[in-house]
């Protein structure tokens, strides 16, 4: 009775040796957003986290939003990332569950026999959790890090989205407010009109054009007030905050940059640096270490060792040990390890299925970038300077008395569609910007930096 005993007592202590991290695995996910995105996250556990989140992102809100200072906030105040952030609890309670040996049974009966009292005492544990607990245990931690880099893998998501939300309500305020100046010159040029044809000046034909411009002009500002609204509310709902007045926009999107990333191999640096493609190796990897401890164990589902003490009356007491072992007699486990092998090869093709998506996502975020910048230096340095000629030469033969108030106020209308139309590209242009960061796995580096990692010489190094 001694021996298995005093087994079964040090198996219980090896098995309570298994503890939870001081971090619960939320490195990875600081580490990942410090070194992707230059910017801090942390996760809320209580009442003071709260309360320090709120000190950190009051001074991001008291001046206007930038990009950086939204992505900040989102990373710091999103509640449905924080909810992902819990992920991280979960998988590490499997992980130190796996580290620890299933609790010993110990069995108690007592029977009459005539005057005679039986009584039977065992103390049984498992020992097939015993010998695949050290597997059990590399398999959960390959899942925990798994998880890890899923969750690392969401905050860069919540990331990217809001970058895009930034632009998209930048830029919608920035085309509100040239709407409602190009909606107070064509009221000036309605109300210019109407005194015009009451004077004789100008025909019916005429001030209807006008009137209609100035219709549209109205229509133009309350679709983009609506625009404000629906693309303020979604920066609201990925910063995490209760009302859009807790914050303010700039009045304008920032400048083309004077050049473009020029970036070779972009699907080979997807391939290295998403995080979702890390993630789905780690798992492929523990569905396979998975499948061989269910062919190890697929005739052995049950099997106990315990001390056995049992005791009568008037005779001495029968000390020894027994084991329970269960017959594979009906279920020879071939529908597990089936089961398993086909999970596993779900696992490949997702995987495969996955590092396709990630490939091609990154050459068309990087295709649609370069079309965005081209199409956005056109407007900046060909279209936009060129009706700025022609307005001014417009003026200059109006003063002349050379030209029409009609020819004058027909290339305002002319310029005011180019201006919304130059708008609108460089609103592209970044929302394409933040969508070759997410292709690629982070924040985008110097086009040396990654022209270096791919292995081919950037253009301004060619030039060199």
């Amino acid at each position: 009775m001694k021996h298995p005993i005093a087994f079964a007592m040090a198996t219980l202590m090896l098995g309570g040796c298994a503890s939870f991290s001081p971090d619960g695995g939320f490195d990875t996910v600081a580490t990942a957003t410090r070194d992707r995105l230059g910017k801090d996250t942390r996760i809320v556990r209580n009442e003071a986290d709260v309360a320090a989140l709120a000190d950190a992102i009051a001074p991001l809100l008291s001046a206007p939003l930038s990009v950086d200072s939204a992505v900040q906030v989102a990373l710091l105040n999103n509640r449905g990332l924080q909810a992902t952030y819990q992920r991280l609890g979960l998988a590490e309670a499997d992980l130190v569950q796996a580290g620890r040996l299933q609790n010993p049974r110990f069995g108690f009966k007592r029977t009459h026999e005539g005057s005679d009292v039986l009584i039977d005492r065992s103390l049984t544990i498992n020992l097939v959790n015993l010998l695949t607990a050290p597997l059990a245990t590399r398999i959960e931690s390959r899942r925990f890090e798994q998880t890890r880099l899923q969750v690392a893998d969401a905050a860069l998501n919540v990331a990217a989205d809001t970058r895009r939300a930034y632009y998209d309500a930048l830029g919608a305020v920035q085309q509100r407010t040239y709407a409602r100046q190009v909606s107070d010159a064509a009221q000036a040029g309605a109300e210019l009109g109407t005194r015009m044809a009451k004077a004789g000046n100008w025909s019916a034909l005429d001030m209807a054009r006008e009137q209609s411009f100035h219709a549209d002009a109205l229509t133009r500002v309350s679709m983009a007030d609506k625009d404000v609204l629906v693309t303020r509310e979604k920066l609201v709902r990925l910063l995490g905050l209760a009302n859009a007045e807790a914050f303010t926009l700039p009045d304008r999107l920032p400048d083309l940059p004077v050049n473009s990333i020029d970036i070779q191999q972009v699907d080979q640096i997807a391939l290295r640096e998403r995080l979702d493609i890390a993630a789905g190796k780690l798992a492929l990897q523990a569905t396979a270490a998975s499948l061989n401890l269910t062919r190890s164990t697929r005739f052995v589902n049950a099997l106990e060792i315990g001390g056995v003490r049992n005791a009568s009356s008037g005779n001495p007491p029968e000390t020894g040990y027994e084991l329970s072992l269960e017959i594979p007699l009906f279920d020879w486990g071939t529908a597990r390890v089936a089961r398993a092998e086909s999970t596993y090869m779900q696992g490949v093709h997702h995987l495969a299925d996955t590092a396709i998506i990630a490939r091609s996502e990154a050459r068309e975020s990087y295709g649609n970038y370069r079309l965005a910048y081209q199409q956005a230096r056109h407007y900046r340095d060909e279209v936009m300077p060129l009706r700025k000629r022609i307005s001014d030469q417009t003026m200059l033969r109006y003063n002349g008395m050379l030209v029409s108030v009609f020819e004058l106020l027909a290339d305002s209308r002319e310029q005011a569609s180019a201006a919304h139309d130059y708008i609108g590209a460089l609103k592209n242009f970044w929302i394409a910007d933040s969508d070759l960061q997410t292709a690629l796995g982070g924040r985008l580096q110097s086009a040396t930096q990654l022209a270096t990692q791919s292995g081919t010489p950037s253009a301004t190094e060619g030039e060199k």
